[in-house]
């Protein structure tokens, strides 16, 4: 697996300890996108021109390190060196573009010159980090602080793409008993009012729809699944009662089945039940979307 990261940081007051930290990465087998280690030149308006920069306006040279963000990939990552708290004005822009765009970032310390949202697991030293993707495999996942999910949420939010992709599940489990219907999972949440409604999320970066219903299962329910047939794929761009207006949202619902019922819910879902799908059409209170889906699913079986 190729771990790969862009190094940010103030190049007047941690040039030496950025260098440190590349050699460091260099050797574990992580690649260094940028900087491009060699000497700095010269500094124009704040931004530190390198030896190895093409580029002579600031404004170029500042734009070519960031593209780099966009090669980092599934297991990509900035890191910020700042030894003190600080990382300074260019670092900060660089920060700015990096959480908008959804890039996972690290810092060496907590920033004391920034008021930027970090959760629990965003500060690393470089080696215990390094230590930690050898060990794991894995970049850190974030951890959130109880009393701060609102703010993370906030900060989740500043991440929307023009289009949010997300999969959904009729998780079918078929009941050992000869002639007896298949039931599938439904739970109630405050989400959607109360009603109804069927296991689902959002994709992330680099994930596949399996992968993402997979997880979102797991993670809603602790139940491991096997991903079925395709039941539809549809979208919904305003006036749905429930998203942002002005973000298309992309819908794919599958089948996944299932070879237990014991359900544990996080703390997405209130309640749940396992029901056949011709008594909860015709008995519950389901959201639009998900009887949308779930008639579609009856029409399969």
């Amino acid at each position: 697996m190729k771990f790969r990261a862009v190094l940010h940081g103030s190049f007047r007051k941690h040039f030496e300890e950025i260098k440190k930290t590349h050699r460091l990465f260099a050797d574990a087998g992580i690649e260094v996108l940028a900087p491009a280690m060699s000497e700095i030149k010269t500094f124009e308006g704040g931004v530190a021109i390198l030896e190895s920069d093409e580029a002579k306006d600031q404004r170029m040279v500042e734009l070519l390190y960031l593209h780099n963000l966009r090669r980092l990939g599934e297991n990509g990552f900035s890191y910020f060196v700042n030894p003190d708290g600080y990382i300074g004005k260019s670092a900060s822009y660089e920060l700015g573009v990096a959480q908008i765009s959804n890039i996972k970032c690290f810092f060496s310390n907590k920033l004391d010159d920034h008021p930027a949202y970090l959760h629990k697991s965003s500060v690393w030293k470089p080696e215990v980090l390094v230590e930690y993707i050898l060990k794991e495999g894995k970049l850190p996942e974030p951890q959130i602080k109880k009393n701060e999910k609102a703010i993370h949420k906030l900060w989740e939010d500043l991440m929307v793409p023009g289009s949010v992709v997300a999969v959904g599940g009729i998780i079918e489990y078929e009941p050992p008993t000869p002639n007896k219907e298949k039931e599938i999972l439904l739970v109630k949440t405050h989400k959607w009012g109360g009603r109804y409604s069927i296991i689902g999320g959002k994709v992330r970066r680099n994930e596949k729809l399996d992968e993402g219903l997979k997880r979102e299962i797991l993670e809603e329910t602790r139940l491991d699944s096997g991903i079925g047939e395709h039941i539809c794929t549809f979208d919904q761009i305003k006036n749905s009662g429930y998203y942002l207006s002005g973000i298309q949202h992309i819908f794919v619902d599958k089948i996944a089945e299932v070879d237990r019922k014991r359900v544990r819910l996080n703390e997405e879902a209130q309640d749940y039940l396992w029901v056949p799908a011709r008594v909860a059409l015709k008995e519950l209170d389901i959201e639009p979307n998900a009887r949308h889906t779930i008639e579609l699913y009856s029409s399969l079986r």
